[in-house]
């Protein structure tokens, strides 16, 4: 007896893959983010020459020297340091700025506690021994614990610009693009120069448009002091 021949699927042989214990936690994160907080986005393009020279002497000099701009916005902004809770809101003593950092399941993102009190040259050695640790999976719940803010740098893929997700328990992260030559205006003349984009997803029930948006503005100004 012939039996007709199966057709070959439209998208071909099917593989399951079952998710690592950490990528399934992050997709349950990442879906209970986007059901229960009414985020908003904002984006700005800030002059990087300050941001480049103040990075110029450490591997992670440019995440050190976010990282740092975001902690000085945050302590001077404490809705943005701070989360929205059961009708109320909690602000946080501590500026406690997690990382995202590349590790074999994704992304980890151990936290600089306390980063509004450390130098550039600090922070900078922070994140490279936490970079190694996450690249190693070595990474351990006190150093991933604790974080009231989140920064993304996007810089090292070579992408200019997205939206952060935000974290349970804070009211805002930011996502910063790769540094990119563009003509820049000093002194009411056009100039070659650098600029970077900013993205800064909020929790708008604490940190509506207008808080939002001056407290980006703190973090780009941070940017453009003077190293």
């Amino acid at each position: 007896m012939s039996t007709a021949a199966q057709p070959t699927p439209l998208k071909g042989e099917t593989t399951i893959v079952e998710p690592s214990r950490a990528e399934g936690a992050a997709a349950r994160r990442a879906a209970e983010v986007r059901a229960t907080i009414p985020d908003l986005a904002l984006s700005a393009e800030v002059d990087a020459e300050g941001l480049l020279a103040a990075a110029q002497d450490h591997a992670h000099g440019v995440s050190a020297a976010l990282a740092r701009a975001c902690a000085l916005a945050l302590r001077a902004h404490p809705r943005a340091n701070a989360a929205y809770r059961d009708g109320r809101y909690e602000l946080y003593g501590r500026v406690n700025v997690a990382v995202a950092l590349p590790a074999p399941d994704g992304w980890q993102s151990p936290v600089l506690h306390d980063a509004d009190r450390h130098s550039l040259d600090d922070l900078a050695r922070e994140i490279e021994r936490l970079a190694a640790r996450a690249r190693a999976g070595e990474l351990t719940p006190p150093e991933l614990a604790g974080a009231t803010f989140t920064l993304t740098d996007l810089g090292r893929f070579a992408v200019t610009g997205g939206a952060p997700l935000l974290a349970g328990g804070q009211a805002a992260a930011l996502a910063a693009g790769a540094v990119q030559p563009a003509p820049v205006v000093r002194d009411g003349a056009v100039t070659a120069g650098h600029r970077i984009t900013l993205t800064l997803a909020c929790d708008a029930r604490i940190l509506p448009a207008p808080l939002a948006a001056d407290f980006l503005g703190a973090i780009g100004a941070e940017l453009t002091a003077s190293p």
